[in-house]
C-alpha cells in the first residue's frame, strides 16, 4: 500500500513529504535537520546579543560625553549631541565596530583601538557639524574635545564591559579542532594560555588514523550539520586543496565559523600581510627597519610615563621596601648585571624578593649545565620569602625598572631582559630578543608570563619586534593590567 504523510518541517510554512514506507528514516532526518537550524539560530543569537550589547555601550558612552560636555558649561548643546545619537551609531557600523568580533577566533576591546579612534573623532566631528552650522549652537574647542575625549574613554570601557557580560551571560562556543601533529597540539596550548577567545573544545578530529573504517571528513560534515560545533579550526600539517575545499563548504553550509592555522608557519612568519593585485593574494614581508622618528616618539612617551609612574607609585614603593626590610636582612632594591639592547650589560634594579644570599644558593636548586633551554624560572622557588612571594604576584617588584627606563637602559614594553650568561646561550633565532631594548613588560607578560617555555617567548617576542607599531605597544600595556590581576605564570 502506497501513499503519503506530510510532515511539518523546522522552518514555518515548510513541508517534508516522504512515503509511508519510509516513514521512520525521514521522520529521523527531519528531527535532525530540525536541530540544525535551532543550532544555527542559536548561533545567530549569540552574535545579534553581543552587537546589541556593543551598540547599547556605545549609545551610553555617546550620552555620558553629552553630559559631560553640559557639565562643562556647554548645557544647551547636551540635548542636540544626544539627538545625534542615530549618527554616532551608523558611523560605527559603518566602521565595522558591530561585525569584527564573529569573524575572529579572539576580539578584545583593545584590538580595536585603531578603529575605536577613527569612529570617534568621525562622529565627534560630525555632531560639532550638525550642532554649529545646523542647529545654530556654539561649541567651544574645549568642549569639543571633552566631548571627543569622554565619548572615547567611555566607548573603551563600556565596550569592554559589554563583552565581558556577554562572556557572562552566554555559553562559550562550541569548537572542532581538526588535525594532529605539532601544529595541532601547538593551537591547543594557545587555548590554553591565550584569554579572552569564549572558546572550549568540544573535539579533536585527527585526519591521518591508520585502519579507519569511516572517511574522518564524512564525521566532520556531519557534527557541523547536525549543529554539534560552532566553529571548526583546520590545523593540518599537510593541509592539500580538496580537504580545504570540502570544510568551508560544510561549514558555509551550516553557518559554522571557520579558522585556519596555516602550515606554512616558517614561510609565511609573522611579519607578513596579505594583499591583493585584483584577485591574485599576494603575501608582502615586513623587512624594512623601524623609522626613526617611531622610535623618537616611543622614547619620548617611555620617559614621560616613567615619571609620571614614579610620582604616583612612590607611595606602594616605600610600603614595599619597608615590607621587605622588616622581613629579613639585605638591602630592599636588588642589583643584577642584564643584558640589553645588543646584548650589552647594564645594571637592573628590582625590589629584592629573595634572601639576601639568593645567587649563592642558585647551585643548591637549579644545575645550570643540565638546563636545555637558556632559561630558567622555578614556580616554587625556595629562596622567595613570604613578601616576595607578594610583590611577584602583582608584579611591584619590577617598579623600579621605571629608573632604568628613565637612564634608557629599557622601555615600557619590550622583551624582558635575561641574565648575561644565559644570554650567551642563545641560538641565532634566540638572538632576536637582543635587537631592540629589553622591557619592563611585553609580550611575554600578557601571552602567558613564567608559563611560556623559551621557544614561545621568542615567538611573540618575534612577532612583536618584526611588525612593530606605537599601536603595539599601547595594546600591550593596556593588557598588562588584567594580566597581573589574573596571575597566570606569576612567580
Amino acid at each position: 500500500m502506497t501513499g503519503w504523510f506530510a510532515e511539518p518541517g523546522p522552518g514555518e510554512g515548510d513541508v517534508l513529504v516522504a512515503p509511508i514506507g519510509t516513514r521512520g528514516r525521514w521522520s529521523r532526518a527531519g528531527a535532525a535537520l530540525t536541530r540544525s537550524v535551532a543550532a544555527r539560530r542559536q548561533r545567530a543569537w549569540k552574535d545579534v546579543l553581543r552587537r546589541r550589547l556593543l551598540a547599547a555601550a556605545d549609545a551610553l558612552a555617546v550620552i555620558a560625553a553629552a553630559f559631560a560636555t553640559g557639565f562643562a558649561g556647554a548645557e544647551h548643546s547636551t540635548l542636540w549631541i544626544c539627538a545625534t545619537l542615530p549618527v554616532w551609531i551608523v558611523l560605527a557600523k559603518v566602521n565595522g565596530l558591530y561585525d569584527r568580533d564573529h569573524v575572529r577566533l579572539r576580539h578584545q576591546t583593545v584590538d580595536e583601538l585603531s578603529p575605536l579612534l577613527h569612529w570617534v573623532t568621525l562622529a565627534s566631528g560630525a555632531t560639532l557639524l550638525l550642532v554649529t552650522l545646523v542647529l545654530g549652537q556654539q561649541i567651544s574647542a574645549a568642549e569639543a574635545l571633552l566631548l571627543w575625549g569622554t565619548a572615547l574613554g567611555a566607548a573603551f570601557l563600556l565596550r569592554a564591559l559589554a563583552r565581558r557580560s556577554w562572556r557572562w551571560l552566554v555559553e562559550p562556543e562550541r569548537g572542532l579542532v581538526v588535525g594532529s601533529g605539532a601544529l595541532a597540539a601547538a593551537l591547543a596550548r594557545k587555548l590554553v594560555l591565550e584569554r579572552g577567545h569564549h572558546l572550549e573544545l568540544a573535539g579533536r578530529l585527527p585526519l591521518d588514523e591508520a585502519g579507519s573504517a569511516t572517511d574522518p571528513l564524512d564525521q566532520l560534515e556531519r557534527g557541523v550539520e547536525q549543529g554539534r560545533y560552532e566553529r571548526v579550526i583546520l590545523a593540518l600539517e599537510d593541509l592539500d586543496e580538496q580537504t580545504l575545499r570540502r570544510v568551508v563548504t560544510a561549514c558555509r553550509a551550516a553557518g559554522v565559523k571557520f579558522s585556519v592555522a596555516p602550515p606554512l608557519r616558517a614561510m609565511l612568519g609573522t611579519a607578513v600581510e596579505l594583499n591583493h593585485l585584483a584577485e591574485l593574494p599576494l603575501i608582502e614581508f615586513r623587512t624594512w627597519d623601524t623609522s626613526r622618528s617611531t622610535l623618537a616618539i616611543k622614547r619620548v612617551l617611555d620617559v614621560a610615563v616613567a615619571v609620571f609612574a614614579l610620582i604616583l607609585l612612590l607611595p606602594l614603593l616605600l610600603v614595599a621596601v619597608a615590607a621587605i626590610r622588616i622581613e629579613s636582612r639585605g638591602p630592599a632594591v636588588f642589583r643584577q648585571p642584564r643584558a640589553g639592547r645588543g646584548g650589552q650589560p647594564f645594571t637592573m634594579l628590582k625590589l629584592r624578593t629573595m634572601v639576601a644570599d639568593a645567587e649563592l644558593l642558585l647551585a643548591d636548586v637549579v644545575d645550570v649545565d643540565a638546563l636545555e633551554e637558556p632559561v630558567f624560572k622555578l614556580a616554587a622557588d625556595p629562596r622567595v620569602t613570604r613578601v616576595g612571594r607578594l610583590l611577584r604576584r602583582f608584579s611591584i617588584d619590577e617598579l623600579p625598572q621605571l629608573l632604568n627606563v628613565l637612564r634608557g637602559d629599557m622601555s615600557l614594553v619590550g622583551p624582558r631582559p635575561e641574565e648575561v650568561w644565559l644570554t650567551r646561550r642563545y641560538s641565532e633565532a634566540e638572538a632576536i630578543r637582543l635587537s631592540v631594548r629589553p622591557g619592563i613588560t611585553g609580550p611575554m607578560q600578557v601571552h602567558g608570563r613564567g608559563e611560556l617555555t623559551l621557544q614561545e617567548r621568542v615567538a611573540v617576542e618575534r612577532e612583536y619586534i618584526e611588525n612593530y607599531s606605537l599601536r603595539k605597544d599601547l595594546e600591550i600595556l593596556l593588557r598588562t593590567g588584567p594580566a597581573v590581576v589574573a596571575g597566570l605564570g606569576a612567580y
